[in-house]
């Protein structure tokens, strides 16, 4: 499948929450939908989107994603909110089992990239997320670090 985002024109990453797999142990992603407004998809395609403090949220049946921020499209004649909240759609399924896994303890839902898919329409991929603590993140960065080393004298040896 990553060959056909790589080849194919109208797959377009607009914005991407590169801290939350520091932050947060990331256990499934969802691909969802998200009802946006003209004006905001002109600006999306501008590439003006924020979603690193934003996250998504179940309330009354409906998941919602709050805080994120999509510019304001200047030549637009009715303009948008720049921070609203806005809804996500997912089918009723996918929205029970994420409810169900944000009760546990330490789960929440975390937008991790906003990108036009292959047939141009807008799609924001969520990951049902645990925080991770100081020692977690120690411990990955360490990993991280041991894996760059290790390719280094790999081809150092060749």
């Amino acid at each position: 499948m990553a060959k056909k985002k790589d080849t194919d024109p109208n797959y377009k990453v607009i914005a991407e929450n590169r801290r939350a797999r520091y932050d947060y142990a990331i256990e499934d992603d969802l691909e969802c939908g998200i009802i946006l407004q003209g004006s905001e998809v002109k600006s999306l395609r501008e590439n003006s989107a924020n979603i690193a403090e934003s996250y998504a949220a179940v309330e009354d049946g409906e998941l919602w994603l709050v805080n994120s921020r999509i510019a304001p499209y200047d030549r637009a004649m009715f303009g948008h909110e720049e921070r609203c909240r806005r809804k996500l759609l997912v089918n009723r399924k996918e929205l029970a089992r994420l409810w169900n896994a944000t009760q546990r303890k330490g789960m929440t839902l975390v937008p991790l990239v906003m990108y036009f898919n292959h047939r141009g329409k807008v799609k924001l991929k969520i990951g049902i997320a645990k925080g991770k603590q100081n020692h977690d993140k120690r411990a990955t960065e360490a990993k991280r670090d041991w894996g760059r080393q290790k390719q280094r004298l790999l081809r150092r040896g060749d």
